[in-house]
């Protein structure tokens, strides 16, 4: 039996004696087409900087033009209750977005991942319940993979968030059988996904399917450590795409199928670069297999070699340097130290000191966190290196800041193979002639593990907040 053309979020199913559905108007289809080619576009210009904010507008422009177009569907009805849920929504998501600081974008990230995972799954269960029994193998099929990525990526993504926001543990939570565990959560889940297609007349095999979904999510995420997070958000964001793609299919809605594998292929493609950048296996993190050894211990690391400095003395070392290096890390954004940052480099710059930032590419907690927040300070876009730039040349910086950064700069991930982080590609400021880091205190990165270059004979600690260091050394410089 064919299954009504409608959108996520339209709750209209066509009577249970529909032969057919209803052709969409062609202007429909032109507006369709028109949404589609905007989403391509979309990903395009968001490749550059310079045409970021011309992909927001398309990508924009073209989500409107669909959400318009499908309230003209002749099938589309009970416009009240369409009109009060996208005010529901629409205020939800301006308060989010208005509430929402910077640091906290990755966790609202995967608060949307996960929101809209489940809207794709409760459409799926919806139209399984509205058709059952007489759903087309086919529409079982899609209704199965639709169902598992959406509910998976539900309670995976909250998991997600809950360890960005340091509510559940970052650490990796590993258990005994854990991989046979999970693979026969998954195979159950399977199992009972082919007995939809193949056996529909069992009722209750869909929702023990519902549960074996929700169970896995959870499984496949807690595993995984909290400096692993951004790229587990990019698989998510896959998995809601697909999930969304597939639910396409079950609604005969061409535009989400396009839209849904834009986003699926995207993030499959983002998080296989991120596992690149991190020397990580991308099969270890697609299936939540973590990587733990055995850390030093802090004390054994820093015990009587660590140099603290103060404001005046960091103004000092700036005030004879020619070249200075300023990574930014997770920190910075916590302290807001973006604009003071900014400040900094603008008053070295007047002075004739060539300033760079090094940008890890996992840097902060989400791919591009770092590039966002020192372009709200104005810094300019050609001062911004990407660690295969800048590595080679830090033999020749005199004076690297790091403010706020750790794992990406922890040598170890280079020098010792028994490190929990072991392969990881760091910047590599220790081979500069001073690094100076700006921390509240010793405390771990989200790898949990102790940092060697806090110990290192060129290496100075200025304890304090990320921004008010920065605007101490702002002003004694200023008094030299």
């Amino acid at each position: 039996m064919p299954l009504v053309n409608f959108p996520v979020g339209v709750g209209v199913v066509a009577p249970a004696g529909s032969s057919h559905l209803a052709a969409s108007p062609w202007y429909v289809t032109i507006i369709y087409l028109s949404a589609a080619v905007l989403f391509v576009l979309s990903l395009k210009w968001l490749n550059s900087h310079k045409t970021a904010r011309r992909g927001v507008k398309a990508g924009e422009i073209g989500m409107i033009a669909a959400i318009l177009a499908t309230l003209f569907l002749p099938e589309v009805r009970h416009y009240n209750w369409i009109l009060a849920a996208g005010i529901v929504g629409a205020a939800i998501g301006a308060l989010l977005a208005l509430l929402t600081p910077m640091t906290a974008v990755p966790q609202q990230t995967a608060l949307s991942h996960a929101f809209g995972a489940l809207a794709a799954a409760l459409v799926g269960t919806a139209e399984y319940f509205a058709h059952y029994p007489h759903l087309s193998p086919v529409t079982s099929g899609s209704i199965a993979f639709e169902t598992l990525l959406g509910y998976l990526t539900f309670t995976g993504s909250l998991v997600a968030a809950g360890k960005l926001q340091e509510v559940l543990p970052t650490r990796p939570i590993g258990y005994k059988f854990q991989n046979p565990i999970n693979f026969s959560v998954l195979a159950a889940a399977v199992v009972c996904g082919v007995l939809m297609v193949v056996a529909p007349r069992y009722e209750m095999v869909f929702p023990i399917f519902i549960g074996l979904s929700l169970l896995f999510g959870v499984l496949l995420i807690i595993p995984i450590g909290g400096g692993d997070m951004p790229t587990v958000i990019a698989l998510l964001n896959s998995y809601a795409g697909l999930s969304a793609s597939a639910m396409g299919f079950v609604v005969n809605n061409k535009l989400l199928i396009i839209a849904g594998a834009l986003e699926g292929s995207s993030g499959f493609i983002l998080s296989m670069i991120m596992c690149k950048a991190m020397n990580r296996s991308f099969l270890n993190v697609l299936f939540g297999q973590a990587k733990i050894e055995k850390a030093a211990k802090a004390d054994d690391v820093y015990g009587g070699k660590i140099k603290s400095v103060t404001a005046e003395e960091v103004a000092a070392i700036l005030d004879g340097a020619r070249r200075v290096v300023i990574v930014p890390g997770y920190g910075l954004a916590v302290a807001q130290a973006q604009h003071a940052t900014g400040e900094l480099f603008e008053l070295l710059d007047s002075r004739g000191v060539q300033v760079e930032f090094a940008i890890h590419p996992v840097a902060g907690r989400m791919p591009g966190h770092m590039n966002v927040l020192l372009a709200e300070a104005d810094i300019p876009y050609d001062r911004l290196k990407e660690m295969d730039q800048i590595n080679s040349q830090f033999e020749d910086v005199d004076v690297v800041i790091v403010n706020g950064a750790n794992d990406v700069v922890n040598p170890d991930a280079r020098d010792n193979t028994n490190s929990p982080i072991a392969g990881m590609p760091i910047l590599n400021v220790d081979k500069a002639r001073t690094v100076v880091v700006i921390k509240r205190s010793l405390s771990p990165g989200f790898a949990g593990i102790p940092n060697p270059l806090f110990a290192k004979d060129n290496c100075l600690m200025f304890f304090s907040d990320g921004k008010k260091a920065t605007m101490a050394i702002i002003q004694a410089f200023k008094e030299l």
